[in-house]
């Protein structure tokens, strides 16, 4: 399985306390009107954290029903238990339109480069779905080297590492010890363009929720080798990115969506909805941005 273009890590959209099934296929949808290359469910944006394991299935199945085939869906199955996460994988392979898993490195536990190996080799082993790594130490402590990396890379089973560091040169070393084993996507909309430009085959996204088109652009002229539009998207989208992430996600995110009438703002504690400043920014920053046709 190749991993490329511009992926969305989906909020999840909540009303009354409960998944809003309408709202997200109606989401799924203008993903795929704006030509976005494939689809995220229950990731660290999806609020999967503080979903029941029924609530993340109904995502996850909803999502896989509203594209009906027509992009790839990476589910997120990570924990930070790797017998539970490798009984959830298997769960969610029997989902039939889920192609990968997108598995967090292990947080709050602290393992070390040995127990990452070890988790990681279990959940491709044993999970029944390809593997995306997830490296996102500003939220799980923990960091994959790029050396673990390079011993996980030639599993036939891992296809994929979404780099969400934001450090360019760890990215940059990353890619190098891939060497060509499994594809390396940026999890950070700050760095992308660059990461592609060193190597990097596309990502997953937070602001292509609100414009799948600038993003599945830049990604494809990045990939094609035209550096001129694609660093000119990257520049576009960067201050919409800064309003995105000004707050935790997907705090922004969703509030903005809401605005655009898409869903609520509902989000789930511990964290909370915008403040009237708060909204006042985002509404600014909408106001200001030229969404891609």
């Amino acid at each position: 399985m190749q991993v490329r273009g511009a992926y969305t890590a989906l909020i999840t959209p909540f009303r009354n306390g409960e998944v809003d099934v309408k709202a997200l296929r109606a989401l799924v949808e203008r993903q795929i009107a704006g030509g976005i290359h494939g689809l995220v469910p229950c990731g660290t944006t999806g609020e999967s954290t503080t979903m029941s394991e029924a609530e993340q299935l109904l995502v996850i199945r909803t999502v896989v029903e509203a594209a009906d085939g027509r992009v790839p869906i990476i589910a997120g199955t990570g924990s930070n238990n790797t017998k539970k996460t490798v009984e959830y994988t298997q769960k969610v392979s029997h989902i039939e339109g889920v192609d990968a898993a997108l598995v967090v490195v292990p947080y709050y536990n602290k393992p070390d480069q040995e127990g990452l190996f070890r988790h990681f080799t279990q959940v491709a082993d044993d999970g029944g779905l390809p593997v995306v790594l997830y490296n996102v130490p500003g939220r799980t402590v923990v960091s994959l080297t790029p050396e673990t990396v390079a011993r996980l890379a030639p599993h036939d089973n891992i296809v994929a590492i979404k780099e969400a560091t934001g450090d360019i040169k760890f990215g940059t070393e990353v890619i190098a010890e891939a060497n060509g084993y499994i594809d390396v996507l940026s999890g950070d909309d700050f760095t992308t363009f660059p990461l592609m430009a060193c190597g990097g085959t596309g990502c997953i996204s937070v602001v292509s929720n609100l414009d799948p088109a600038a993003m599945s652009q830049m990604c494809d002229a990045a990939l094609n080798g035209d550096y001129k539009r694609a660093r000119a998207l990257h520049h576009k989208i960067q201050p919409l990115a800064r309003t995105l992430f000004s707050a935790p996600n997907p705090m922004p995110t969703k509030t903005i969506a809401s605005m655009l009438d898409w869903c609520a703002p509902e989000i789930r504690g511990p964290l909370y909805e915008a403040s009237d400043a708060q909204r006042a920014a985002f509404g600014e920053a909408l106001k200001n941005y030229k969404f891609e046709g």
